[in-house]
């Protein structure tokens, strides 16, 4: 994407561009070199917003010390009166006194307005840097860093920002991927209803049940994908709904082979399952329909990636304060430069020949997460995979 300049900035000669929102990273981040702000210190963007803020700082510095140094001669006039009065001097004396006092009162302020002086810079410089920064995200710019200088607070302050704009930058790009994806997927199915149904009005086509049941079939990938989204979004927020309970993870790998098995006959696959341990090792506090969905997700995956003649195995196993459940293939595997993204939105669906929704190991994820467990994937191609769930026997 060309630089196009939106608007010139007084006193530079480059266009100013908001790249987070031009939908294309940074020409830094893409050649690799360090950010302007690394090179130059300061984002041209917000030095104004920084000079503001340490202006306001200093007259603040400036008003504290103006009012003790009001107070200190005040009360060394009062001292040095009463100390005349007492001793019976004159003007002088008096004055002398007052001076001298002055001089002995304000030596320590000086020193420490000088001490302060130095940590103005260290302080109001970094927190600026800070403070400009968080309005230039707010402002919609995520593009932002802070320069980590100052105390070692300040350096953590700053590293701390970065990681926020970061994984607020990360965020909202998967968010535009995400609903580029959504809109990919919803665009095939609406197309074939509409064809469909403009076919069927324009006499182009009769209105058989062959044609109602294909524009249905339609009309049901449209309603399943709405749904995934929504258990995937649910999920993620952490507000997914959940039936907390004992289960026995034996009894529900079986009703998961029941349930798969005429679709396993009919592509000629053996489906069997294995358990290793006993019914009390093999038992743990979960949601059991979500997770008969995480496991059903994974068989038919299974399924659609493994031939006639070949076998499907669930298997759990008792592990150190927990259990693992895995669904093996002996399918077409993974390559191993995919393997790392089998997990993403819509990455089965591209990789499969457009079969489900493409949301399902993303959904499993995002499950495992909520019951506290973990998932991951282990592929050899042309011999299988095998993918593998690790869940705690107590929440």
């Amino acid at each position: 994407m060309d630089e196009t300049p939106h608007s010139r900035p007084r006193g530079t000669g480059r266009p100013h561009v908001n790249w987070a929102h031009s939908g294309q990273p940074p020409p830094w981040m893409r050649e690799g070199a360090p950010p302007p702000w690394m090179r130059e210190g300061i984002p041209p963007s917000w030095r104004r917003g920084r000079r503001r803020v340490r202006r306001a700082l200093f007259w603040r510095f400036v008003a504290v010390f103006g009012i003790i140094a009001l107070l200190l001669a005040a009360g060394m006039a009062l001292l040095a009166w009463l100390f005349t009065r007492w001793t019976g001097g004159g003007q002088q004396v008096a004055a002398m006194v007052w001076i001298g006092g002055c001089g002995l009162a304000l030596a320590l302020p000086i020193l420490a307005a000088v001490m302060a002086s130095r940590a103005f810079r260290g302080i109001a410089a970094p927190l600026a840097d800070v403070m400009s920064a968080a309005d230039a995200v707010a402002e919609g710019d995520l593009s932002v860093r802070v320069v980590e200088r100052g105390s070692p607070e300040f350096r953590q302050l700053a590293r701390s920002f970065n990681r926020m704009a970061e994984r607020l930058q990360q965020s909202d790009q998967q968010r535009r991927t995400l609903m580029a994806d959504v809109a990919h997927e919803l665009r095939t199915p609406l197309h074939i209803i509409q064809g469909n149904l403009e076919g069927v009005v324009d006499g182009v086509y009769a209105p058989t049940p062959e044609h109602i049941e294909a524009t249905l079939d339609e009309t049901r990938l449209l309603a399943r994908l709405v749904e995934d989204l929504r258990t995937l979004s649910l999920a993620e927020a952490g507000q997914l709904p959940m039936r907390w309970e004992q289960v026995d993870v034996t009894e529900l790998l079986h009703d998961v082979a029941t349930s798969f098995s005429g679709q396993a006959e009919a592509a000629g696959i053996t489906l069997r399952v294995e358990s290793q341990g006993t019914p009390d090792e093999l038992s743990l506090t979960a949601d059991y329909g979500r997770l008969d969905q995480v496991m059903g997700n994974l068989v038919a995956n299974a399924l659609r990636h493994t031939s006639a003649g070949g076998t499907i195995t669930l298997r759990c196993q008792a592990v150190d304060d927990g259990v693992t459940l895995s669904v093996s293939d002996t399918g077409q595997g993974i390559p191993p430069d995919e393997l790392p993204h089998i997990f993403d939105r819509f990455w089965s669906r591209g990789n499969a020949g457009g079969a489900g929704s493409g949301l399902g190991l993303a959904i499993a994820r995002s499950i495992v997460a909520v019951h506290g467990g973990s998932i991951h994937a282990e592929s050899t191609v042309g011999l299988g995979t095998t993918i593998r769930v690790t869940l705690p026997v107590k929440r």
